[in-house]
């Protein structure tokens, strides 16, 4: 419907953009209807979300012509602001800029370093930043989810954590628990991604390739070495993060910052 009246490009793209972020919205009412409040956060992402894109496309178009080590910049950038993106989800946590673009670093950075050097994903430009920046964006969801899940259950253990302080456990035993399961609870859409491959959804970089002309089975099975990559990616980053804000959350004399209602 929208193609027959809009014929420029420009036009259609901003008429499709309406119609999601209505969509979208419709969403949000709905959900204000049962007093879960999320309009100005979700009308602040999709403004952003769309300036960002836009400029960044702009961008894009002339850095991905230029020199390859621009990329190893290009992806920098994304790795901070993944970090600065993601420690939003873990408000009261002290340090959790700096423990989230860390673990993003070192999860999507060492991914990126090895199966780069092993010739899985290709050094030019167009190849290593659209395929780097899906592993970094996962990596931030992943950590984003960990961090929160962490901060959530400990919050609801307070007792717990504090009466194991008493007894004589470590900081680390204390929140062994919480560690573990905001490690597995993060990467369970990772993993439901590997498992309904090609059931569920059909990913866009295999669409992609049979459209520009590759071999059917190589695109599926390069479409699975991407989504093998976002687990590794996105498990490692997980681990760095729990390994890291486990300790931030106690005082050097192990008493515990987290508390309700700070």
């Amino acid at each position: 419907m929208l193609k027959a009246w809009f014929q420029d490009p420009l036009q259609l793209g901003l008429a499709q953009s309406a119609a999601a972020a209505v969509a979208a919205l419709i969403v949000v009412l709905l959900a204000r209807r049962r007093g879960i409040h999320l309009e100005s956060e979700t009308m602040v992402a999709m403004v952003r979300g769309l300036v960002q894109i836009v400029a960044v496309g702009s961008i894009l178009l002339l850095l991905l012509r230029g020199p390859r080590w621009t990329s190893v910049f290009l992806l920098a950038v994304m790795m901070v602001a993944a970090g600065a993106t993601s420690a939003r989800r873990a408000k009261g946590m002290p340090e959790a800029f700096k423990v989230s673009t860390w673990a993003i670093a070192c999860g999507s950075g060492s991914v990126i370093t090895v199966m780069t050097w092993l010739g899985v994903i290709d050094t030019a430009i167009t190849s290593l930043v659209p395929v780097g920046s899906m592993l970094i964006a996962n990596a931030m969801n992943t950590n984003g989810l960990a961090l929160n899940r962490f901060r959530s259950d400990v919050l609801a253990h307070v007792g717990e954590v504090e009466t194991a302080l008493a007894l004589g456990a470590d900081a680390k035993c204390s929140v062994a628990p919480y560690v573990q399961a905001s490690f597995e609870a993060s990467l369970i859409p990772a993993i439901d991604s590997l498992r309904s491959l090609g059931i569920v959804w059909i990913p866009g970089l295999m669409a992609g390739m049979l459209l520009s002309g590759a071999r059917p089975v190589y695109a599926a099975i390069y479409q699975f070495v991407v989504l093998a990559m976002i687990l590794a990616s996105s498990g490692l980053t997980s681990l760095v993060s729990t390994l890291l804000i486990r300790t931030r959350v106690f005082t050097p004399a192990e008493q515990l910052l987290l508390q309700p209602g700070r």
